[in-house]
């Protein structure tokens, strides 16, 4: 069982920055798919970025390719999601998930862990 907390959310105007944090409730030894998932209301959630801690290259949904940007913290517990240049459209509640695989999942229904989600508002 593998726990997650989310941490970092809040509101900034568009063009600013935010650094979420997802935590785990073990360090990470080994294989571990991680992602960073959104909702917005109304809509389905999708996927921001995903990767498995083993592997180097996160996916990017395109969506933030070029602004957000995935690091492993050096203690290896904890995921961030630096957010550059964020746009109204990035407004929604950011979810982190866990599952213990080799692959690289993208599709949130495949994660087995949840955290309890932190919001993102970005408006003027």
């Amino acid at each position: 069982q593998v726990q997650l907390v989310e941490s970092g959310g809040g509101s900034v105007q568009p063009g600013g920055s935010l650094r979420l944090s997802c935590t785990a409730s073990e360090r990470i030894n080994g294989y571990l798919a991680m992602g960073w998932f959104r909702q917005a209301p109304g809509k389905e959630r999708e996927l921001v970025a995903a990767l498995n801690w083993a592997v180097v290259s996160p996916l990017y949904a395109e969506s933030v390719k070029g602004r957000f940007t995935v690091i492993r913290s050096n203690d290896r517990r904890t995921l961030y999601l630096q957010m550059n240049n964020l746009k109204p459209e990035d407004t929604a509640l950011y979810y982190c998930g866990a599952k213990k695989t080799s692959w690289v999942l993208t599709t949130w229904g495949e994660y087995d862990y949840w955290g309890q989600g932190t919001e993102v508002t970005v408006s003027s």
